[in-house]
């Protein structure tokens, strides 16, 4: 090993399970029997020129001087397969120059996704996974945690480029938002890791993704460490996931809790014996055993004319093993170069068996080991068999590895070290639904948080409000706005509002859609039992004063205003009185035809009985002339004819109105929030406004009529009663108008009654009342001659 090279145990351990791994097949009676397998061991140290230098060794058969296109040794062993190299970068060049004879290559730490390409890598196989694969899990391992805004960190090497731009698309592709991509430059002896810090520092993108290796990401570290920065969520890609480099109790602080995806592990039975078997006096060729002989034991063979200092401790190979290799557990690229090389042995036992004539001449035997590099690379297309711990082997039609992954937890144990604990695992050949398994409970969070952290641009819009983009922003740094009144999300992050059914709305909160209430003037309310008292009160006072009247129909002031008209105005009063109940309680068929009709023609009778009280009394003054033709009107018939006439105008605009857009039960959904208006849709507001109108018309006549004739003399004179009470019907009517088309709801039938009753007490207070107090409480003023008295005056 060159000087400037640290030896790396780990790397020595690979090669050991290469070793086993050719002792067993030597040793087995299954596969290439009477076979021996030999090894060509070369360290490339990292470097693409060095493994290049040491597969042209392999392929020329010469030294230091190798000949490309040349084979010198005819009669050396053949090359059956080139097991290597670790790294991508390495593995390149070397896949280009064996691709070129037809050399199978068997990877066990090449992840690229670029040598998937058989038209560029025609020979090229590998027992890990590709990166596609590892990229594909990667974004779904973000989006399982509900990660919406994440960091992406890549070498800038074909490694760290393609995975992460590969990682990149999956993670878009997926609904997730990247705050920032950077790259750690291999070309700085830095590694731009004080740019890297301090964008991520200045993130807020709590979840980092990391294509790197172990080796490169080492000055990151350092820097992150350096300032502090801690409380990120490392997502680490296979290349470091479980790097010894990195994964030390020095840089927990700031990777604790790191996920990654790691190679899945393997089981390789004896290898334990097998290394503590190792000895350097048994194999003394074994240059890497003799390095790791001094790296373990703190010791120095002597070489020939080498000079070793009097104070540095000689190996001797009397030191023991007992204990070194105790730790050893979880296998993961340790595993990929062990079923390497038996997949390669497998190709080679698959051309040993199509020749069945070995077994019938020493000489065809010998003419079978001269087989061509195409035969193998042929077969090793084809090759499947299964390991000792029942794992299926063989490679697709890209040379590809079964995409199997674990997903792992960076754990410090109580003696502090950093353990890469397994916590689920990652299947891409399995079928949709069972590729990613994660036990959530067993992974162990930074800064030791119970829940899974939050990585998010903007934080979650609760139920009730929707997102809204923010300009210049990714779709997941949004703002959110309160749903409008009427609709509702009933989901977090929701991207749109929906409207309620007609007949629902939206509870306080805006997250779900509840019944609305039915309103109606109801008699169970105070409102409608307040209204429905006064109606029933009020209408026995005309009743009173009918039977008042009738009591005392003799007297000169009940002859004088017209008896029989009197009586039945206050009959007609009464009525109006009453037909204000219809407009309380629950609007049913029959009462929206009954209500507004009633309304109009009991009113319509009310007026016009006031009407031809008006009509009388100008007919009674002018006929007292002598040469007056009025005198043949003076009769009942005149007043019932003017009553009729009245009446049986307002039955023509009702039975039209009924026949042609009768009133009907209807629910008003829009008018209120919150609120179904259960009323009478009056079917024809033309027909509504006419019956009005026609009883302003009645209503006004009598007014100017009365008003006219308001100075006759007082024994005849009820023009100024009339005059008063048709002015405060005529106020009423019309200020209900506008309130009637301003309000909604109950309050609207409220307002009609509220103008039903007051004009109908105007109609009592101004015509009757003052003759009812006369009768009562001043009958010394209800005589004759006090009334002739008063008319001439």
């Amino acid at each position: 090993m060159d000087k400037g090279y640290r030896f790396v145990p780990l790397t020595f351990q690979w090669l050991q399970s290469l070793l086993l791994a050719v002792t067993e097949i030597n040793k087995s009676y299954y596969i290439l029997p009477n076979l021996t397998l030999g090894v060509h061991l070369s360290d490339s140290c990292a470097s693409p020129g060095r493994t290049l230098e040491g597969v042209n060794w392999l392929l020329t058969g010469r030294g230091q001087s190798s000949i490309p296109n040349f084979r010198c040794h005819r009669k050396s062993t053949p090359l059956g397969g080139v097991i290597g190299d670790s790294s991508s970068a390495s593995s390149l060049p070397l896949a280009r120059l064996l691709g070129l004879y037809s050399y199978p290559q068997i990877s066990y730490f090449s992840t690229s996704s670029i040598f998937s390409d058989k038209t560029q890598f025609p020979s090229f196989f590998r027992t890990v996974p590709s990166d596609n694969f590892q990229s594909h899990g990667l974004a779904q391992l973000v989006a399982f945690f509900g990660w919406t805004w994440v960091g992406l960190i890549a070498e800038d090497t074909d490694y760290g480029l393609d995975g992460i731009r590969a990682t990149k698309t999956e993670i878009i592709r997926s609904g997730v938002c990247v705050a920032f991509t950077e790259y750690i430059l291999t070309s700085r002896p830095d590694r731009n890791a004080l740019h890297l810090s301090k964008v991520i520092a200045d993130s807020n993108a709590t979840v980092v993704v990391v294509f790197s290796s172990g080796s490169n990401l080492l000055p990151v570290a350092e820097e992150l460490l350096r300032r502090n920065i801690t409380g990120k969520i490392w997502i680490a890609s296979e290349s470091w996931s479980t790097s010894g480099l990195v994964s030390k109790e020095k840089y927990w602080e700031i990777l604790q809790g790191t996920l990654g995806f790691a190679l899945h592990s393997g089981q390789i039975p004896g290898f334990k014996k097998f290394l503590s078997a190792s000895n350097p006096l048994k194999t003394p060729d074994d240059i890497y055993l003799m390095e790791f002989w001094e790296a373990n034991f703190g010791c120095r063979w002597e070489t020939p004319g080498a000079v070793l200092p009097n104070s540095t401790r000689r190996c001797t190979g009397q030191e023991t093993l007992a204990n070194t290799f105790n730790s050893i557990g979880i296998l993961r690229v340790t595993y990929s170069v062990y079923i390497a090389v038996y997949a390669l042995a497998w190709a080679l036992d698959d051309i040993t068996h199509r020749q069945k004539d070995c077994f019938v001449s020493l000489e065809k035997c010998l003419e079978l080991i001269s087989y061509h590099p195409w035969q193998i690379l042929r077969s090793m297309r084809s090759v499947r068999f299964t390991t000792s711990d029942d794992r299926e082997i063989y490679f697709d039609s890209n040379g590809d590895f079964p995409a199997v992954y674990d997903i792992v937890n960076w754990q410090l144990t109580p003696q502090g070290n950093v353990q890469q604990v397994k916590v689920g695992s990652y299947d891409g050949s399995a079928i949709h639904g069972n590729k990613f398994l994660v036990n959530t409970s067993a992974i162990q969070w930074t800064k030791r948080q119970e829940q899974i952290p939050v990585s998010t641009c903007s934080h979650s819009c609760p139920s009730g409000f929707r997102k809204a983009t923010i300009p210049g922003k990714p779709v997941c740094c949004f703002q959110c706005i309160q749903c409008s009144p009427g609709d509702i999300s009933n989901q977090t992050d929701s991207i749109d509002c929906f409207r309620c059914p007609l007949d629902q709305w939206p509870d306080v909160f805006q997250n779900q859609c509840l019944q609305k209430a039915v309103e109606f003037l109801s008699f169970e309310e105070p409102l409608g039992e307040t209204l429905m008292a006064t109606s029933i009160t009020s209408s026995t006072i005309p009743i009173a004063l009918l039977g008042l009247f009738i009591h005392y129909k003799t007297t000169p002031i009940v002859k004088a205003n017209n008896y029989s008209i009197s009586c039945l105005l206050l009959l007609s009063i009464s009525l109006c009185f009453l037909c204000s109940l219809t407009f309380i309680g629950y609007p049913q068929p029959e009462k929206c035809l009954l209500r507004q009709v009633a309304l109009g023609m009991v009113f319509s009778l009310c007026i016009s009985c006031v009407l031809a009280k008006t009509i009388m009394v100008v007919i009674a003054f002018k006929a007292t002339k002598p040469d007056s033709s009025l005198k043949k009107w003076t009769g009942g018939k005149m007043s019932y004819f003017v009553i009729g006439l009245g009446v049986l105008i307002q039955l023509c605009i009702s039975v039209t109105w009924l026949s042609l857009s009768p009133p009907f039960p209807a629910h008003d959904v829009s008018s209120l929030p919150g609120v179904i208006i259960a009323h009478c849709n009056e079917g024809s507001s033309i027909a509504f406004w006419c019956m009005l109108g026609y009883l302003g018309l009645l209503a006004t006549i009598s007014f100017i009529l009365a008003f006219l004739v308001r100075r006759l003399p007082d024994s005849f004179n009820e023009a100024k009663f009339i005059t008063f009470s048709m002015l405060a019907f005529l106020s009423v009517w019309v200020a209900f108008i506008p309130a009637y088309l301003s309000t909604r709801g109950k309050y609207t039938s409220g307002m009609e009654i509220f103008a039903i009753l007051s004009s109908s007490w105007a109609l009592v207070m101004c015509i009757f009342m003052p003759k009812g107090f006369i009768i009562l409480f001043r009958p010394e003023l209800n005589t004759k001659d006090n009334i002739m008295r008063k008319g001439r005056k």
